[in-house]
């Protein structure tokens, strides 16, 4: 309850604050060498529970889960070195990049590894533009388990922060904000005799998970701040925000053993590409024009999906704005027009000025959430009880995006949790704060 409670404070400050946006990019490390060490360390559930974990480490600090994510650019090399303080060899594997070179090291069964107290290097260049995972390729049944498994992001050729945020090399995947979805599970029991050292006691055939997470934080710790003091080890947050009409683009990650239904709550999501191939028919003039639209989307393990979300209230059936006859205010709805602002802000045109199409019930017999700003309309707030909602000062709407298999949006069978986050759409006039 505690840390439920520092959750809504801090979203209560974080929105009360108005930061401005300062990068729409997802967190991560950016260059074209990186020096990873394979580390033993431990992480925080919400429900108090402190797991042994294994991970890889930047530049000999602490490890974290996940493991960094490499941000790189196309066409340039990657030089990434890992060292191993373990007691058993580990690897790296990099799905979708060709050409991986190796150096040093010792054999392995899929690439070369790293001895305990050793190092090994890898090479390639990033070809392709998109969304992919690096993990152990040693004994991944155990070590991936275990927390060795990162995210990687390679921008295309014509990418400009400022000017031209796309995914890949065309204008269908532009986007005005991007953000990870790196989803995986753990079945405690593995970590518990790990850490005893007991390995041969371990039987990854009866993988049994009770915890799931995104970007390495279970539910609610997902929409806490990244890099928070209390969570040294999982760094990355997940906390979507958006304004209507913008897009916003989902980099989801499968790095489990399981699959996972993924749902966005409020408008259906588009899928652009699947293991960095954009959805084309390879014709030049069509673009990515195999687009796949859907309000769930199940990544299966080892698979990347890049999916374009824009909300905006439409077909709603009433001004979602609560925009009234600019002439006659008393006649909501009525004899409306157009003054130029509905269509700047991305409002859909056909409900502009409807009137909400039922009456509230009184106050006494409503439950007011934390989040409810007293009013159905976005960007407004209305009269509420003493002590009730408070939590939400732009009138901004949320909605909890999640995985659609229950059992996943717990924590050891505690609801709420798990592989769930809140969305939030803000009024087009709120300068949105850094995620």
């Amino acid at each position: 309850m505690k840390r439920y409670m520092v959750l809504i404070l801090i979203i209560f400050l974080k929105f009360v604050i108005c930061i401005p946006v300062l990068n729409a990019a997802i967190d991560g490390i950016t260059g074209t060498s990186f020096n990873l060490t394979a580390k033993a360390d431990y992480i925080s559930t919400p429900d108090g529970n402190s797991i042994y974990m294994w991970g890889y480490a930047l530049n000999g600090g602490r490890m974290q889960y996940p493991g960094p994510t490499l941000i790189v650019n196309q066409g340039d090399t990657i030089i990434i070195t890992l060292a191993n303080e373990l007691s058993v060899p580990v690897s790296i594997v990099f799905p979708g990049q060709i050409d991986v070179t190796t150096s040093g090291g010792i054999p392995g069964a899929i690439t070369r590894e790293a001895a305990p107290g050793g190092s090994v290097a890898y090479a390639f260049t990033a070809q392709r533009p998109g969304t992919f995972i690096y993990h152990s390729g040693t004994n991944p049944d155990l070590q991936v388990e275990m927390g060795l498994f990162g995210a990687i992001i390679v921008r295309p050729s014509g990418y400009d922060p400022m000017n031209n945020m796309i995914a890949y090399n065309h204008p269908d995947s532009a986007y005005d904000y991007e953000y990870l979805f790196l989803l995986s599970e753990i079945d405690p029991r593995f970590h518990e005799l790990a850490e005893s050292g007991r390995f041969n006691e371990i039987d990854t055939t009866t993988f049994f998970p009770v915890y799931w997470f995104i970007n390495g934080r279970a539910a609610p710790d997902t929409m806490l701040p990244a890099n928070v003091p209390y969570l040294p080890t999982q760094p990355y947050n997940c906390m979507p925000m958006s304004r209507p009409h913008e897009r916003v683009l989902l980099r989801l990650i499968g790095a489990g053993r399981d699959a996972h239904p993924f749902h966005t709550h409020g408008n259906h999501h588009r899928v652009i590409a699947r293991d960095g191939v954009p959805l084309s028919s390879n014709l030049p003039t069509q673009g990515i024009n195999l687009i796949e639209a859907d309000f769930t989307t199940t990544i299966i393990p080892g698979q990347t999906v890049d999916a374009i979300f824009s909300w905006r209230g439409e077909r709603l059936g009433w001004d979602i704005y609560g925009h009234v006859n600019p002439i006659n205010p008393d006649r909501i709805g009525q004899d409306c027009v157009d003054d130029g602002v509905a269509l700047e802000q991305g409002e859909y045109l056909n409900d502009h000025c409807k009137p909400f199409p039922v009456l509230l019930p009184s106050q006494e017999v409503l439950t007011f959430g934390q989040f409810y700003s007293g009013t159905p309309f976005l960007g407004a707030l209305g009269s509420l009880p003493p002590g009730k909602g408070g939590f939400n000062p732009n009138g901004g709407y949320f909605f909890m995006w999640h995985s659609h298999n229950e059992k996943e949006i717990t924590n050891f069978n505690i609801f709420p949790g798990g592989m769930l986050t809140m969305m939030l759409i803000e009024p087009p006039w709120v300068s949105l704060m850094n995620p």
